[in-house]
């Protein structure tokens, strides 16, 4: 699975400040651009108070001393880090200057007067709003009351409304950069935020209707720092990828949603360990935040995903939805116990997800189609143009199989990097590719055998492509654990028809050596039998070159070969011995070649034991005369043969001359009773591949 390292994959990429984009709505303040210079000024080991500590007025310091200059934090990082250095003392802003005295009621309780709120809000002293509040008490109950005249009710009032306004800028301009503030100037902010809020639910529905004043509440200033929030998170997300070196190869969308996802994941844990802390419990400043970042994030997406996408866009968004950002961001270990709660919905609809997850099989079945015919086609060019196989640890060897499953690898994994239900299906679809490239492979190396046979390398390149076999069954059933009758059957053909080609010119050979078998009527069947050793052991070099189960194969098949020529020869009817003496002299000569044959191919790796009773047992059969005897005979060798007829037992006991009708006949019979008991099973084909007339 694709983890959150990918977000730091574009390395020098830093994140700007965290802050609240100015509402189109927003009053013009005369005092914020002091507010936010001051802020500008301050040092950042001077914001870290706890938000019990209060500013120190020292007019002696302030007037020895002068503040520096310093830099705006360029990133996110940076600017997070107010929260984290070592704790100074705090000192005073120029929004709240030394020595002021504080907006509270006189000694007398009379409340300031409206120019004198006015300059302190101005100098951003928050303090103002419970006198503020005061006033416009105050107001509603003059109108309450009913002694005041209209005029002046409503131009009293459009003064409370101004310092409102004022108000409101101080305070949402404090949330609009909620950590470039000294955290007991956020505290203050938060209070007044809260404080508004409640004389808003408190608020009657409306005014009397005799009454000149406009209903100024409910003011909404949540609703207004939550648009700033919504605002903020536009801005963060909506700005252009800085260039980075290391995105060469990523496209355009790709880059957006690196940054959008990056960006999203550092702020909201900014968001978790340094404003949870300070916010009160209802404004619920996490879910503000996660549910805006969450709705613009998903808005872009769904932008994207209206248009026609490439195959990699198609895949980044999918990884995007379906695994980075629920898995490394929404459940990620900082940002999980805070974000599970909110249940967000995923960034796409179910339905506009399945629509692109079937956009993404048939684009990797295409793409992992067209690779599998490259590389078969480049397979296929080497072979026609002769070139000599590799060769490793003495085998023939080629790349064709492991350049396949690299193929069907990568699409795999790539699927399971969005999630391990959509690599179950890929793993399906890409079966069926794999079997289709499979049919390709055979019908491309038939091809081969057919029309390249005059090749220098044409035998080594036969092996090569044999032992290819091993590997496309080895990763099939140990890594992809695929039923051997689903793509098995290509590769035993392309391992046939290889043997087949091996073995031709070695059989061809051989049969003449056979026929001088029963020319001879046996005279001399151990000097021809030494010669036909001699000829398959010429050969035997070359199938060094396989794999040792294929070589062991090779001999099986050379060993049959052997004991199904000799059982033919012995078959031909040409022979007929009338004494005893002369069946047991033949018997021996079978028993003698019968253990040549076992011998050699034994020694040469032919794991064929249930061809070693296939001479000898004939041998038994021509060397006894005992009727009873021979039935037993034939009824065991039944058992180790199942495919030996009726029409071969003739073949043999015609030989034996001094048999009659009616005995042969009683010998026959026997294997009527074999049938019918049952015989071992399963077993390979010996007396089918051998025809009798």
């Amino acid at each position: 699975m694709l983890k959150i390292t990918f977000f730091q994959g574009l390395p020098g990429q830093q994140p700007g400040a965290l802050d609240f984009p100015r509402s189109p709505q927003k009053l013009p303040s005369t005092s914020e651009g002091d507010s936010e210079a001051s802020m500008s000024g301050a040092s950042s080991e001077d914001l870290v108070l706890p938000l019990e500590a209060r500013v120190a007025p020292d007019r002696e310091e302030e007037g020895t001393s002068k503040k520096k200059e310093r830099k705006k934090p360029k990133g996110l990082a940076s600017m997070f880090s107010v929260f984290t250095k070592g704790k100074k003392k705090s000192q005073p802003s120029a929004a709240e200057p030394e020595g002021e005295p504080q907006a509270r009621l006189d000694p007398d309780g009379q409340l300031p007067t409206v120019e004198e709120l006015k300059a302190d809000l101005e100098r951003g002293r928050l303090e103002a709003a419970r006198p503020l509040l005061a006033l416009e008490r105050e107001l509603q109950a003059a109108a309450a009351a009913g002694g005041a005249s209209a005029e002046e009710l409503v131009r009293r009032q459009s003064k409370v409304e101004a310092l409102y306004a004022l108000l409101r800028d101080q305070v949402l301009g404090l949330l609009r950069r909620p950590l470039d503030a000294a955290p007991e100037r956020l505290h203050q902010a938060l209070a007044v935020l809260a404080e508004q809020e409640r004389e808003d639910r408190q608020a009657p529905a409306g005014v009397p209707a005799a009454s000149a004043l406009a209903s100024p509440r409910p003011r909404r200033w949540l609703q207004l720092w939550r648009r700033g929030v919504e605002q903020a998170a536009e801005e963060r997300l909506g700005r252009r990828p800085a260039a980075d070196a290391d995105a060469d190869g990523r496209s355009e969308a790709e880059r957006v949603f690196l940054h959008m996802g990056r960006t999203m994941k550092e702020d909201l844990e900014a968001v978790v360990e340094r404003l949870k802390p300070l916010f009160p419990a209802e404004f619920d400043v996490v879910a503000a935040y996660a549910e805006s970042y969450h709705e613009y994030f998903a808005a872009q997406l769904a932008a994207v995903a209206q248009f026609e996408l490439c195959e990699r866009d198609t895949y980044v968004l999918l990884v995007w939805v379906q695994n980075l950002y629920p898995n490394d961001i929404i459940n990620s270990p900082k940002l999980a116990g805070d974000l599970q709660r909110l249940g967000l919905r995923s960034l796409l609809p179910p339905r506009q997800v399945r629509l692109l997850e079937s956009t993404f099989l048939s684009n990797e079945a295409a793409s992992v189609r067209e690779l599998m015919a490259r590389a078969l086609e480049l397979e296929s060019q080497r072979w026609a143009q002769d070139v000599a196989p590799q060769r490793l640890d003495g085998h023939c060897h080629s790349e064709l199989a492991i350049d396949i499953f690299q193929i069907i690898s990568q699409g795999q994994a790539k699927a399971e990097s969005i999630t391990l239900d959509l690599g179950m299906q890929t793993k399906h679809v890409l079966l069926v590719e794999l079997a289709s490239f499979l049919r390709s492979y055979q019908h491309a190396f038939d091809e081969f055998l057919e029309k390249s046979k005059q090749l220098r390398n044409y035998r080594a390149n036969v092996i090569a492509n044999i032992n290819t076999c091993l590997t496309f069954r080895t990763c099939m059933e140990q890594k992809w654990q695929i039923p051997q009758d689903l793509l098995l059957g290509p590769l035993s053909e392309i391992k046939s028809h290889g043997f087949d080609t091996l073995l031709h010119s070695l059989f061809r050979d051989l049969k003449p050596l056979f026929k001088r078998l029963t020319q001879t009527r046996w005279a001399a069947p151990a000097q021809i039998l030494e010669e036909v050793i001699a000829t398959v052991g010429e050969r035997l070099p070359e199938s060094l070159e396989l794999h040792n189960c294929f070589r062991e194969e090779l001999m099986e098949a050379v060993h049959l070969h052997l004991v199904k020529e000799y059982i033919i020869r012995l078959s031909k009817r040409s022979l007929v011995l009338k004494t005893a003496e002369q069946q047991q002299q033949l018997a021996a000569h079978v028993q003698a070649n019968a253990d040549l044959i076992q011998h050699f191919c034994t020694q040469n790796g032919s794991p064929a034991t249930w061809l070693h009773h296939a001479l000898p047992k004939l041998a038994e059969i021509i060397r006894l005369q005992d009727l009873s005897a021979i039935k037993i005979e034939v009824a065991t060798y039944a058992t180790w043969y199942p495919d030996f007829s009726k029409g071969h037992l003739n073949a043999i006991l015609a030989i034996k001359g001094n048999l009659s009708s009616s005995e042969v006949k009683s010998v026959r019979s026997i294997l009527d009773v074999s049938v019918n008991t049952g015989t071992r099973e399963p077993f390979k084909s010996l007396f089918s591949l051998i025809k009798v007339g």
